[in-house]
């Protein structure tokens, strides 16, 4: 071979790499420009077993499957939850009570659903009903034997859930009591629901309190009536089951997820969700104003038949799901709006406060049944069969002369 040809060969081959060099690179740069944006981190859910069997177990479930994000469910109890989502450990807590002692508290309640406060013992009690001065005296430790309500000659052992701790307690003492934080003669006491409904299964003289969300299809208990009138899905709709709680879930005002955090509570407006709720024996709430509106006289209620003395005030409860404000986003709210501007004006430090003011007004206003914001895709006869009125009242209440309305119209969905 000469000399002139080897050198042309030697130079073909030092093409042939350089090439398949650049081809490789030119893989990479692509390769490399394919890669995805990670995930957001799963919202944290920590909170009280009842709201986690009701609400959120099957909702986390369809949240991550339809794509939007994930949730990391952590039950164990209400106070855990509170003190979770307060201390920045937890993004949203579930409870079975409205509120948790600080006024200056930056957690912020939504309600989602309304459940049964049910009363359970043993399968072979046969015991079919309380009244509420009974399930009254019961708790204060007045009545102690089951011959005495109807029963066989045996103790009443009452269980319970240490309270405050927890909410499903706090709310059944609160209507019967008329405070949460009534003592009680209970010295049995459980971190949460259901451990309670384990012990239940095992003493044949055993009551406590539950929800209906949470033993329904439970056949090693038994629900008694109260009232005369049995917990159900059905019983709680109409509001002739009088124990019942609003279930809420509980996030933060100052959250870093707030933007997370608004994309789920929308996915809990959705049929699905709705769907979801009833397959619980749950009430979603946007479809029972009704309940909301007639708690104070419920209250009252219970609390004459069971002989107690007290001056009543409703839960400020919110007739529509509340969420932290997004940073940069329009209010979604008569009460966020309201709250923005007071901020705007308000000197530092005196923001916040104004801000929960707004908040606590426009709830006031909202759980007697007043008023309601119009939002975007509303239509005055829908709002009418929301709060069981005619459209001709609510014209007459508002001096309105035809059917339009506007996307953040305040309207008197009440003749008080």
């Amino acid at each position: 071979m000469s000399r002139r040809l080897s050198r042309l060969l030697i130079v073909a081959l030092m093409s042939a790499c350089a090439a398949s060099g650049a081809l490789a690179a030119g893989k990479t740069s692509k390769s490399t420009k394919k890669t995805t944006t990670p995930p957001p981190p799963a919202l944290v859910w920590r909170g009280d077993y009842a709201t986690a069997r009701g609400v959120v177990d099957d909702v986390a479930k369809a949240y991550e499957k339809s794509g939007k994000g994930r949730i990391d469910v952590q039950p164990f109890n209400t106070a855990s939850g509170l003190d979770a989502v307060e201390h920045g450990l937890a993004d949203i807590a579930g409870s079975a009570r409205s509120s948790y002692g600080d006024a200056e508290s930056n957690l912020l309640f939504t309600p989602v659903a309304f459940d049964a406060l049910v009363m359970v013992t043993h399968p072979s009690n046969s015991v079919p009903n309380l009244t509420v001065k009974q399930l009254h005296d019961i708790y204060l430790g007045k009545i102690t034997n089951w011959r005495d309500v109807g029963g066989k000659d045996a103790p009443i052992n009452l269980y319970a859930v240490a309270s405050p701790g927890d909410g499903v307690e706090y709310s059944l003492r609160r209507l019967i009591f008329g405070r949460g934080n009534q003592p009680v003669a209970a010295p049995r006491l459980y971190v949460n629901t259901a451990k309670l409904e384990e012990a239940v299964t095992l003493d044949p003289n055993a009551l406590g309190v539950t929800t209906l969300s949470g033993v329904v299809g439970n056949a090693k208990v038994r629900m008694i009536s109260i009232e005369g009138v049995a917990p159900s899905l059905s019983t709680v709709s109409d509001g002739s089951y009088q124990l019942y709680t609003p279930l809420f879930l509980v996030t933060n005002k100052e959250s870093p997820k707030a933007a997370q955090i608004s994309a789920f509570m929308d996915f809990l407006l959705t049929d699905q969700v709705k769907g979801l709720a009833r397959a619980h024996h749950l009430v979603p709430y946007v479809e029972a104003h009704q309940l909301a509106e007639n708690d104070k006289a419920r209250r009252e209620k219970l609390l004459a038949e069971a002989g107690v003395k007290a001056d009543v005030v409703a839960d400020p409860v919110l007739t529509e799901p509340q969420r932290p404000t997004v940073p940069g986003a329009a209010p979604a709210s008569a009460a966020d709006a309201t709250a923005a501007a007071s901020s705007e004006k308000a000197p530092e430090g005196k923001s916040a406060m104004a801000a929960r003011a707004a908040e606590n007004t426009a709830a006031s206003g909202a759980a007697a049944g007043q008023t309601y914001t119009v939002a975007k895709g509303d239509a005055l006869s829908t709002i009418a069969k929301k709060y069981s009125v005619t459209v001709a009242q609510l014209k007459d209440w508002n001096h309105l002369s035809n059917d339009n309305v506007k996307v953040g119209q305040v309207l008197q969905v009440t003749g008080n």
